[in-house]
């Protein structure tokens, strides 16, 4: 029988930490064959992440491997491998397999990729430390890996910095720079969590056909059940340590036999979900109940639109070129109308670099359109007002009434302020209430976003992901606002976190009657969390629909390529890859008759059932097929 590639037996990292020792890793043990996957599963926390730097040797000065075996079984080297937990992390022999027969893609490429140097330099240096190659064979090397990662210009890449690329580039970077040296061993830990769906499953089939090539084992680290259904030929399941369940891909889903394996299938938001059903978080959060009790007092609403967003066009001049001589426009928002209602939720869904965000900042104000209207109603009888003619008074009065909820909540936490400050910061700003009533108010958000009283005198870096995020919320309610703006507030959190901020969301909408625009790319959580839904593509609405109907009949291609996106966590359903490599779904000029879009053209939303709106190239077209 044929040795693993590598094989992990009892495995035990331990941390010290000034509140005293505790063990991230208790006992771990797991094969990887050969030109195989495995995918290792769990939630933040679960010691996926320590696991991944154990093998490479690249463990924090506050870790330390308390026992155990990592064994590598060289392929091209001597028989009975080498038992990596038993080497130096700086010695020769580890530095010649760290990066060389075992590469990894890190979460986050934005943090590991060095900005002070070209992707060109950051990639070929690798094959350089491991190769016996020029500098002149590297970079024709690396021009060879572009092109098969995907880069549209391989060579330009050479001396393109990592600021100036896309997050789905930047990805693509980084599996360059691991794949250049043509490792036995690829760790992928987390590759694709805040890439939007279609850029994902890009980057999903792109390992996946780069795995058939090579031969080349991997190791897929990630919380996300329905990437792990697509990838994965064995699973590991982990919690707080521990293993606690592994076996094919095939028993793990069809016969998932341990209640914390059951417990994360459950927390993922799917398609077709009953009417009313909630999302199952391992851990509930018991939130918005003084919400209920203390029952704000019913505001005004008003008879039309909270939000109408009318014909919103946004454009940014970029120049490049040696002197900047060049210049290019980017159409960022095309003629965007949307309209959002008291106590609903409209959820916005289009892939990185469609305009959402940009719009988002133009109906907080923080960015001025080059043409079109944003208008709110507060119910206070003065009717609909241009957000961009409000002056003093009505505008702080406009910026109580609708709040951001932020993406990334740790860097739009001060680090240095309390969670007192945080929360009572945006009272102080305003003038609310006296120093006891805004002390008040910061225990009944804390109470309000399920999180003990106790928080207020800790700093962010105290908290979870997921707990962070609920205090960006709870600081987002402190004026107690009727729209709130929440982009992409769970993109980057695992599936039972995520549905802990979910159902907190709604059940905050739920006590409060507060408004949301929810900005995501990933429509299986918009079709949890939203009533009504616009698809957004190149800056155009191309599509906007009730919900229901949206899911039913998803008329417009690009929506139905999102759709085809998703990662469904059920072997039955599996995604078509290759179908989506391409990206003719997001280009408007090679949609099919009647969606094409050239030359500029806008084409007009027509109503194909009530409510129910898609774009298409000719007004004259009454029905779109």
């Amino acid at each position: 029988m044929t040795a693993p590639l590598l094989s992990i037996r009892d495995l035990r990292v331990d941390f010290s930490a000034a509140t005293g020792a505790f063990r991230a890793v208790d006992g771990l043990s797991l094969d990887i064959p050969a030109g195989r996957t495995v995918a290792l599963v769990g939630e933040s926390g679960s010691g996926k992440s320590v696991t991944a730097q154990a093998i490479l040797g690249i463990l924090p000065k506050a870790a330390r491997i308390g026992g155990g075996h990592i064994r590598y079984n060289d392929p091209r080297g001597a028989a009975g491998g080498v038992d990596i937990a038993a080497l130096k992390p700086d010695s020769e022999r580890m530095r010649k397999l760290r990066g060389g027969r075992i590469a990894m893609i890190f979460q986050e490429p934005m943090t590991s990729l060095s900005p002070l140097h070209t992707i060109g330099d950051q990639v070929t240096e690798a094959l350089l430390l491991h190769a016996d190659v020029t500098a002149a064979q590297a970079r024709e090397r690396a021009v060879e890996v572009f092109e098969r990662v995907g880069f549209p210009d391989p060579r330009r890449a050479l001396s393109t910095y990592p600021f100036e690329l896309s997050g789905g580039l930047r990805q693509r970077a980084m599996i360059a720079m691991a794949l250049i040296t043509r490792p036995d061993l690829l760790i992928a830990d987390e590759p694709t969590t805040a890439l939007d769906v279609t850029t994902q499953a890009q980057i999903l089939e792109l390992m996946r056909e780069l795995q058939a090539e090579t031969g080349m084992a991997m190791l897929l680290i990630t919380h996300d059940l329905g990437v792990v259904a697509n990838m994965a030929d064995e699973v590991v399941v982990m919690y707080r340590g521990r293993v606690m369940e592994a076996g094919s891909r095939e028993d793990i889903f069809r016969r998932p036999g341990h209640p914390y394996l059951k417990a994360l299938m459950r927390a993922v938001p799917r398609f077709h979900m009953a009417e009313g059903e909630r999302l199952t978080p391992i851990r509930e959060v018991r939130s918005a109940v003084l919400a209920r009790k203390a029952g704000e007092p019913h505001r005004p609403d008003p008879a039309g639109p909270l939000l109408a967003v009318r014909d919103i066009t946004k454009s940014f001049t970029l120049r490049s070129g040696w002197f900047k001589g060049q210049v290019r426009t980017i159409n960022a928002v095309n003629g965007v109308s949307l309209t959002l209602r008291p106590g609903r939720t409209l959820g916005l869904v289009g892939e990185s670099g469609c305009g959402k965000t940009t719009l988002s900042k133009i109906i907080m104000r923080a960015l001025r359109p080059d043409a079109g209207s944003v208008c709110f109603d507060d119910g206070a009888g003065q009717g609909p007002r241009d957000v961009f003619a409000l002056k003093d008074r009505e505008l702080k009065d406009f910026r109580r009434a609708v709040q951001f909820v932020f993406q990334d909540p740790f860097s739009s936490l001060n680090p240095r302020m309390t969670v007192y400050e945080l929360l009572t910061e945006p009272l102080r700003i305003h003038g609310v209430g006296t120093s006891d009533e805004r002390y008040v108010r910061a225990k009944e958000l804390l109470d309000m976003v399920g999180l003990d009283a106790r928080a207020l005198g800790r700093y962010p870096h105290a908290f979870s992901g997921g707990q962070r995020q609920r205090l960006g919320i709870a600081r987002a309610l402190a004026l107690k606002p009727r729209v709130l703006l929440c982009d992409e507030p769970v993109s980057a959190l695992d599936v039972s976190v995520q549905a802990q901020v979910l159902n907190l969301l709604r059940d905050l909408q739920a006590s409060l009657g507060v408004a949301y625009l929810f900005v995501s790319h990933n429509l299986a959580v918009v079709d949890y969390i939203a009533d009504t839904i616009a698809v957004m593509c190149r800056g155009y609405i191309v599509e906007e629909a009730p919900k229901a109907a949206l899911f039913r009949n998803p008329a417009h291609p690009y929506t139905r390529a999102l759709l085809a996106a998703v990662p469904e966590p059920d072997l039955d359903h599996p995604l078509d890859l290759k179908l989506l490599m391409s990206d003719r779904f997001s280009n408007p000029a090679q949609w099919p008759e009647p969606f094409r879009l050239t030359n500029g053209e806008a084409g007009a939303m027509q109503e194909i059932e009530p409510g129910h709106h898609v774009r298409v190239s000719s007004p004259l077209l009454r029905r779109a097929a």
